[in-house]
C-alpha cells in the first residue's frame, strides 16, 4: 500500500510538473471523392495548436514543488511503515524467546519436583515423612504442569502473528540455541544483551525519524500551496499558435490540377482576474490555514519524537537494573532451596519450609524471564524512537 501511494504521488508530481512545458497537438485530415461534374479530387490537410502559459509569477513552479514535497513525504511514510514492521517482528520474536523461557523454566521445574515427590514418597515408605509431606511437595509440581499448556498457546499464537508479520501463512518459527541454562551458581545465558548505551545520544540522530521528515515534507508543500494562491491573484500570460496546410490535386477534364494551401496564426492573451465571488481571497485563507496546521503538527511531531526517546532511555535504564536485581534474587532463592532442603532432610525443618522456597524460586525465575523480555522490549522502543537505531 506505501509502495502504491508512492506510485501515486509521482504520478501526480508527472501530472503537475508538465503544465510548465508548452502543450501541442496536431489534427491530419484526409478525403477525396467525385462531384457531379466529373470532377476527381484528393486532398491531404494537417492542423497543429501549440500553446504556452508562460509562469511569471511562479504559479506552476509552487505547485510542482508542492507535488515533490508530497513525493518524498510519501516516501518517508513508507519509510515509517518499513521502520514499525521490523520493530514489531523484533518486538514479537523477543516476546516468543521471553515464552520459549518460561517454558523452559516450568519444565525444568516439573522435572525437579518430579525427582522431588518421587524422594518425599520413598520417605513416606520409610516411615521419615508423612502423608501431607507428599501432598506439599505435589503443590509446586501441579502449579508447573498447569503453567505449561498456557505457555505452549501463547508460544503457537505468538508464532502465528510473526509469520503473518513476515508475509508468510502461520507456521512454526525457527529458533536458535536456548536462552540459558540454570546452574547451581545461577542462569548461564547463551544469548547476551547488548552493551550499554553510549552516553550523551545527539538530538541529530532524530532527523533521521522518517515521521519527523514527513511532516517537515508536509509544511514545505503546504507553504508551496500558499504560493500558488497567491499567484492566482496575478494577471496570467498565454501564448498560442496555429497552422496548417492542404496538398492534393484535382482531375479535370482528364487533367490533374495540384491544389496546396498553408495557413498559420499566432496571439498572445492576457487573463487578469477582477470578480471571483471571494474564490482567491478564501483559497488563500484556505492555504495559510493549512501551512499553520502542517507548521503546528511539525513541532508536535518533534516534541513527541524527543518524549519517545525519553521513555525509551527510562525503560530501558530502568528495566536494566530490574534484571540485575532479579538475577541476584533468584540466585539467592536457589540457595534458600538448596539449604531447606538439606535442613529437611536432616530433620530441622519441616516441608513447608521447602515448599516455600521452591514456590517463591519458581515465580522468581518467571519474573526473571519477564525482566529480559522487558530490557529486550525497551531496546526495540529505543531503536524505534531513534529512527532505526543509535549509530551515527
Amino acid at each position: 500500500m506505501a509502495a502504491e501511494r508512492i506510485n501515486a504521488a509521482r504520478a501526480q508530481l508527472g501530472i503537475t510538473r508538465s503544465s510548465q512545458f508548452p502543450q501541442a497537438s496536431a489534427n491530419p485530415d484526409f478525403s477525396g471523392g467525385k462531384n457531379d461534374e466529373n470532377i476527381k479530387f484528393n486532398i491531404f490537410s494537417l492542423a497543429a495548436d501549440a500553446s504556452f502559459q508562460l509562469d511569471f509569477f511562479g504559479r506552476f513552479r509552487r505547485a510542482t514543488e508542492a507535488a515533490r514535497a508530497q513525493l518524498l513525504g510519501a516516501e518517508d511514510a513508507q519509510e515509517t511503515v518499513i521502520l514499525t514492521l521490523v520493530s514489531d517482528v523484533a518486538s514479537d520474536y523477543f516476546q516468543l524467546r521471553n515464552l520459549d523461557l518460561q517454558l523452559q523454566v516450568a519444565e525444568d521445574t516439573v522435572k525437579t519436583q518430579e525427582k522431588s515427590v518421587n524422594l518425599t514418597k520413598l520417605r513416606l515408605k520409610h516411615g521419615v515423612a508423612t502423608r501431607l509431606d507428599v501432598l506439599q511437595a505435589r503443590q509446586v509440581l501441579d502449579a508447573a504442569n498447569a503453567q505449561v499448556p498456557d505457555l505452549e498457546r501463547q508460544i503457537g499464537q505468538t508464532e502465528d502473528a510473526l509469520s503473518i508479520l513476515l508475509g508468510n501463512y502461520p507456521q512454526g518459527i525457527p529458533r536458535g540455541r536456548p536462552l540459558g541454562t540454570e546452574t547451581p551458581q545461577g542462569w548461564v545465558w547463551t544469548e547476551i544483551l547488548p552493551p550499554q548505551l553510549p552516553p550523551g545520544l545527539p538530538s541529530a540522530l532524530l532527523e533521521r525519524r522518517p515521521d519527523i521528515r514527513q511532516a517537515e515534507q508536509n509544511l514545505i508543500a503546504a507553504n508551496a500551496d500558499v504560493g500558488v494562491a497567491k499567484a492566482m491573484f496575478f494577471p496570467q500570460v498565454s501564448l498560442l499558435g496555429s497552422g496548417g496546410g492542404a496538398w492534393g490535386h484535382t482531375v479535370f477534364f482528364g487533367t490533374s490540377v495540384p491544389a496546396h494551401m498553408g495557413v498559420y496564426s499566432y496571439e498572445a492573451s492576457l487573463a487578469q482576474p477582477l470578480f471571483e465571488g471571494g474564490y482567491l481571497r478564501n483559497n488563500l485563507r484556505y492555504a495559510k490555514s493549512q501551512y499553520r496546521q502542517a507548521l503546528i503538527s511539525y513541532k508536535q511531531t518533534i516534541q513527541q519524537a524527543f518524549g519517545d526517546v525519553s521513555d525509551a532511555l527510562i525503560g530501558y535504564q530502568k528495566y536494566h537494573q530490574a534484571r540485575l536485581r532479579q538475577e541476584e534474587s533468584v540466585k539467592d532463592l536457589q540457595e534458600s532451596v538448596r539449604v531447606s532442603m538439606m535442613r529437611y532432610r536432616g530433620g530441622t525443618a519441616t516441608y513447608l519450609d521447602v515448599l516455600d522456597s521452591q514456590r517463591s524460586l519458581f515465580s522468581a525465575e518467571l519474573t526473571l524471564a519477564q525482566a529480559r523480555n522487558n530490557e529486550y522490549q525497551s531496546l526495540v522502543q529505543l531503536y524505534k524512537a531513534l529512527g532505526g537505531g543509535w549509530q551515527q
